[in-house]
């Protein structure tokens, strides 16, 4: 497909793969093949989007129910898009979800709601819009019900530099001003619009790090933001290593839950049983969001393999693939490489 996808990014408006000509491209991530490739991002792209938090949301409400109207601190971040040749818009999926009109009609239909305005989240400078998220996520405290970024990784890196910020923090929350580290008049004036001076919070916050520096910051999610119910994110895969330091972040009672399985290409599966551990987490694979097909790997031993020198690191194992079979034909306990075919005509594995 790659020539196909190619010229859609040079101008082609023909309809090559889908109805409708596809007018942006999401970046992938570069992680399956090694290099950034496009992928047709298009409106069903958000609204499937909008589902997968949809239904995920429903199945965490039960076993982690949140007050509506609640607020959310999202680690999140907006990158800049850009233009191919042909001026076909081009920039992460993230970002063309969170620019989405199924951005803010998710948060309608949870009833729940970011701290941050889009200009902190597109600000295009990571440490001033990591700087207002808290800013406001403090200002917010009481009524934050869940910490939340896209990756693991986001939120450990964040509460890094908290510990760098939280005097100067302290200090905005006391005068209700903005630290002049914050340069970008887009942020400054949406920020300074939605705080205003609290001194009995900012005291408190205060001597809440102060605690919290002695103990090497453990447990500063529930410290700080005493009503979260829990810390959601991708978790799975690359993110492991960034469980530990994420739990001491935690502290031992603040769960966490492994946000959904899914694919710059598409969703994949739903956590369906949020009070699982990241380490057990089950994806639920939602049918309707592309078509799904499974290949059956067979673990096969290679002759002649020094097992006492290959078996720690695998290097005696190979697998045979078998027949692609359809989702209703899976097997529990079978290892599987998953194939998907998108709506907008993409096949990947």
């Amino acid at each position: 497909l790659d020539p196909f996808i190619q010229r859609i990014a040079d101008g082609d408006t023909s309809p090559l793969l889908t109805k409708q000509p596809i007018t942006t491209l999401s970046l992938s991530s570069g992680t399956t093949e090694g290099r950034q490739k496009y992928v047709p991002y298009t409106s069903h792209s958000s609204k499937t989007t909008l589902q997968t938090f949809k239904l995920a949301a429903a199945y965490r409400s039960r076993v982690y129910p949140t007050k509506e109207g609640g607020k959310i601190l999202e680690f999140i971040y907006g990158s800049k898009q850009f233009k191919t040749k042909g001026g076909v818009s081009a920039g992460t999926a993230t970002t063309h979800y969170f620019s989405s009109p199924e951005f803010k009609l998710k948060q309608q239909q949870t009833n729940s709601f970011t701290c941050s305005p889009l200009e902190v989240i597109f600000s295009g400078d990571y440490k001033q819009s990591t700087y207002c998220h808290f800013l406001l996520g403090l200002f917010h405290s009481p009524q934050v019900e869940f910490i939340t970024s896209t990756f693991a990784y986001g939120i450990v890196q964040a509460l890094a530099l908290f510990q760098d910020y939280w005097r100067e923090l302290c200090n905005d929350l006391f005068h209700g001003t903005l630290s002049p580290r914050i340069t970008l008049p887009g942020i400054r004036t949406s920020v300074l619009d939605l705080i205003k001076p609290n001194p009995r919070l900012a005291t408190w916050v205060s001597s809440q790090c102060e605690e919290l520096e002695e103990s090497n910051w453990y447990g500063l999610i529930p410290k700080l933001w005493p009503n979260a119910k829990y810390v959601y994110s991708i978790m799975t895969g690359s993110m492991q290593p960034y469980l530990e330091k994420l739990k001491h972040y935690a502290g031992d009672h603040l769960p966490l839950v492994s946000a959904e399985y899914g694919a710059t290409e598409s969703w994949i599966g739903v956590n369906m049983d949020p009070s699982s551990v990241p380490e057990n987490v089950r994806f639920t694979v939602v049918p309707t969001f592309s078509y799904f097909e499974f290949i059956p790997l067979h673990r096969h031993h290679l002759e002649g393999c020094d097992m006492d020198v290959e078996a720690h690191v695998g290097g005696c194992d190979d697998y045979l693939e078998g027949d692609p079979v359809p989702l209703s034909e899976v097997k529990i306990g079978q290892q599987y490489e998953i194939v998907l075919t998108t709506f907008t005509g993409n096949f990947f594995n």
